[in-house]
């Protein structure tokens, strides 16, 4: 995750869990180098015929997100290794199904790896994007309270990963092209004084 100090810098960090390590690795914050290596690994991640239907393709997912201002992508990273992807997008939220697109941080574009399913990696990775978004609130100032995302009805893992990693069931949404969808959300959690 990106840590965010007065001069502007980050560091990677981890979301240390009972079953593992997931690194969120911000594609925006890396040189060229680094980027086009974990661009390289973007384009070897498994996705299953099924899967596409839901997320498209990752590498031309990342592609996007580099170009436009609103989208963070991240590669998602356990052991070392490329594992999945994921784009926090702001002023976008309505396309989950959010009543505005203000207040709250779209998640899109999460893929983990067909290979790398059934590990507990997608909740992990999905708690780890809800403090990064709260990160980047924080950074950017931008006031967001939390991050929504829409899943497809046809994806009970899916959903059943929101739901452990803190995301709450807001309802059914039909908008998107992917059939219906239920809307998730998580609130960012208030930091106690140290």
């Amino acid at each position: 995750m990106l840590e965010y100090d007065s001069d502007e810098a980050f560091s990677i960090e981890s979301d240390h869990y009972e079953r593992g390590d997931v690194w969120l690795i911000p594609l925006k914050m890396l040189d060229d180098d680094a980027r086009a290596i974990q661009l390289g690994a973007v384009a070897e991640l498994a996705v299953e015929a099924g899967q596409r239907d839901f997320v498209g393709d990752p590498l031309r997912m990342m592609l996007i997100s580099l170009e436009e201002e609103s989208r963070f992508p991240y590669v998602i990273e356990s052991g070392g290794v490329a594992v999945g992807v994921l784009t926090l997008q702001s002023a976008a939220a309505t396309l989950a199904g959010w009543p505005d697109d203000e207040s709250v941080w779209l998640l899109r574009g999460f893929l983990i790896d067909s290979r790398s399913q059934g590990r507990g990696l997608g909740t992990l990775a999905a708690r780890a994007a809800s403090e990064e978004a709260r990160k980047l609130t924080s950074w950017l100032g931008g006031g967001q309270a939390g991050v929504v995302l829409s899943v497809n009805e046809r994806n009970p893992a899916g959903l059943a990963a929101y739901t452990k990693a803190g995301f709450v069931d807001t309802g059914r949404y039909l908008g998107g092209n992917a059939g219906p969808q239920r809307t998730l959300v998580r609130l960012f959690q208030p930091r106690m004084p140290q």
